[in-house]
């Protein structure tokens, strides 16, 4: 016999839901400054690939991606497209996105 507790199933939207908790930083404050901004390996991307939009956090990265996706194509850093400096709103506008409580 099965127990009346609640079934262990998960939905494909709570997990999904729990997913993006967890890997989106929506903190505000010098702790997630540098994720914001992109500054360190841990920020969110910075560099979008010209051939294909893939987005890498460093040019490094972008270099490997380059190398092994567009291997006839020669690697030039000029083309590469800053997100930060093109996508960025003014810096006196900007709010953190947080999340806030689930409870309503």
């Amino acid at each position: 016999m099965t127990g009346k507790a609640k079934p262990k199933k998960h939905t494909a939207k709570e997990i999904a839901a729990k997913l993006d908790a967890a890997t989106t930083n929506r903190g505000g404050g010098k702790a997630g400054l540098a994720d914001r901004t992109g500054v360190e390996k841990g920020g969110h991307a910075k560099l979008e690939c010209p051939h294909c939009k893939v987005t890498a956090p460093d040019v490094k990265s972008m270099q490997i991606h380059h190398e092994a996706k567009h291997p006839k194509i020669p690697f030039e850093e000029s083309k590469i497209i800053n997100l930060h400096s093109s996508l960025a709103p003014e810096p006196s506008k900007t709010k953190p996105g947080v999340r806030g409580s689930l409870k309503k």
